[in-house]
């Protein structure tokens, strides 16, 4: 009797390192992944200094998107080495690829002195990033699947979800402290690069971590017995009950966990910082609370998996989730920005004018110039965050907003040269503004105002929600392939759910709001998006909880 319980807590301890492994490499990449979100101001003016500064802006955040965009290519890429060379290996590969283009950023020499080359090869090193990612996530996953007793496959690949936590919340706390422990002036100088650089520390205790363990024992029996795949590609993509259960993947789960937990943990700061005009530092504060909370809720969420099914617990999540969302943003704005919430219910803002002279109200380089009556309104207005309702005018008519009782009229600078088209928005603006402040509407929220805890509940279901889905998200995708195909198969669907449904969220949301002078309109993206995967969820994934790894 001694000696089997000993060989079960022999057992259960190579599982928490097996686990610890897998799950710190996983946040060191995660970490790696998101530096980014706090410093891209400061690589904005680093790495894209040639332009100007909303160009900038706007260049260092599609530097950030190139990395979601390769995240597929390196699904590609490293499924097939996994399913060939094994699980071990290749996540071996891929975070030294993530650690050397990491650290690489905090030695690259900025525009002011290599020019062009710098934010070329900066963004080379960002979709390097990318293609080590769509490579790490699916063999962590995989490697603690693989390993897990059946019973408890859901609890131990849960990990990996805390993993995207602990990365998030790891970089903003660095950031801040080093932030902090220079000061401002000397973090914007050079400290900003010691983020970077510690990833080399990081690295170096990951693989030798890594380093220890052995390789998947499903992986092990396919190569003892000759039953690798020759063409992971072709089995996984061209044969249709393989191809079948990728789409289903595809459309159920990721789908929702791009369109949910990146509205849950990246919209929701566009929304707070850029829209409802937020202070950054009450938003970071709820953040880091958001993502320290959300730890446990992954592992919970896993462990309930094993007791009543994954699919019903990840479905639920997403149900709670949209349900939650449009109630919620109206509930962040009365919390975030008082002022805001009143001054819409009792001033309405309504534009009337001509629909052909109203343009698309979203300007990627920065370069475009609004000339017409109807854009320079909607240009104003847009900047302050402030909806507006549409409303058609005649052909040709001068457009002009109503604030309230007021009636302010634009002007029409579709022939004006530049330096008079420049002092016509600013007399345009300059009144609106006025008609703004006197029915009430803040330039930005009033931080005394602001109910931050108010903020952080709301986002707290919206976290609910995200890792009830996120949870046993990596059990059911071990559990869905055969092992064969395994790394291949479910890389891909996992990496275009999260790199292009969610990485490119945030800012199609953005445009959405721009384009419809309404601030809640960019939430049917997710809602759309999450509703089509609870449909695809409900009919058609099958109950994958307990399956053999071994077929």
């Amino acid at each position: 009797m001694a000696a089997i319980e000993s060989k079960r807590e022999e057992k259960s301890a190579g599982m928490a390192l097996l686990v610890i492994a897998s799950a710190a490499g996983t946040t060191f990449e995660w970490y790696d992944f998101f530096l980014y979100v706090p410093l891209t101001i400061i690589i904005a003016k680093v790495f894209f200094a040639g332009l100007n500064d909303a160009a900038a802006y706007i260049f260092a955040l599609l530097s950030f998107a190139a990395g979601f965009a390769t995240r597929p290519l390196g699904a590609l890429i490293f499924g097939r080495i996994g399913d060939r060379l094994g699980r071990k290996a290749t996540f071996l590969i891929t975070i030294v690829l993530m650690g050397a283009a990491t650290f690489l950023v905090g030695l690259l020499p900025g525009y002011a002195s290599w020019g062009m080359a710098s934010p070329v090869l900066f963004i080379a090193l960002r979709m390097f990033q990318g293609v080590a990612l769509g490579g790490e996530w699916g063999g962590a996953a995989i490697y603690i699947g693989e390993h897990a007793p059946p019973e408890r496959r859901g609890y131990f690949t849960s990990f990996i979800g805390t993993s995207a936590a602990f990365g998030l919340g790891g970089a903003l706390v660095v950031v801040l402290a080093v932030r902090t422990g220079l000061g401002e002036a000397a973090f914007n100088a050079w400290g900003w690069r010691i983020p970077f650089l510690l990833s080399a520390i990081l690295l170096g205790i990951s693989i030798w971590i890594r380093m220890t363990l052995s390789e998947s024992p499903v992986f092990k029996r396919l190569r003892e017995q000759g039953e690798r795949s020759t063409a992971p590609y072709a089995e996984a993509f061209g044969r249709w009950p393989n191809l079948k259960n990728v789409l289903i993947a595809l459309c159920t789960m990721m789908v929702a966990q791009g369109a949910v937990w990146y509205c849950a943990f990246f919209y929701c700061q566009t929304f707070l910082e850029k829209i409802i005009k937020v202070s950054p530092p009450q938003v970071n504060a709820i953040l880091i609370g958001i993502v320290a909370c959300s730890a446990p809720m992954y592992v919970f969420f896993g462990w309930l998996s094993d007791k009543v099914g994954r699919k019903w617990v990840m479905a639920g999540g997403m149900i709670l989730a949209t349900a939650a969302l449009w109630p919620g943003f109206h509930l962040i704005t009365q919390y975030g920005n008082p002022g805001l919430a009143e001054a819409s219910r009792t001033a309405p803002v309504v534009i009337t004018a001509d629909p052909a002279s109203c343009a698309l109200q979203f300007d990627p380089v920065g370069k475009t110039q609004f000339r017409s009556s109807c854009d320079i309104a909607k240009t104003v207005l847009t900047n302050a965050g402030v909806s507006y309702r549409n409303v058609a005018a005649p052909a040709g008519a001068l457009a002009s907003v109503q604030v309230g009782g007021q009636t302010i009229r634009s002007v029409d600078g579709m022939a004006l040269a530049p330096p008079a088209l420049k002092a016509a928005k600013a007399g345009v603006e300059a009144k609106l503004k006025t008609a703004l402040k006197a029915a009430g509407y803040p330039d930005k929220a009033d931080p005394a105002r602001t109910q931050p805890w108010g903020v952080f509940w709301v986002m707290l279901v919206f976290t609910i929600g995200a890792t009830a889905l996120y949870g046993p998200q990596a059990a059911c995708l071990v559990e869905l392939f055969p092992a064969r195909i395994r790394y291949t198969a479910l890389s891909l669907p996992y990496h275009i759910g999260t790199g292009w449904v969610g990485g490119f969220l945030p800012a199609i949301a953005y445009a959405m709001v721009t384009a419809s002078g309404d601030i809640y309109f960019g939430l049917w993206y997710p809602i759309i998006a999450t509703v089509f995967a609870i449909l695809c969820t409900i009919l058609f994934l099958p109950e994958t909880r307990g399956r053999d790894l071994n077929l």
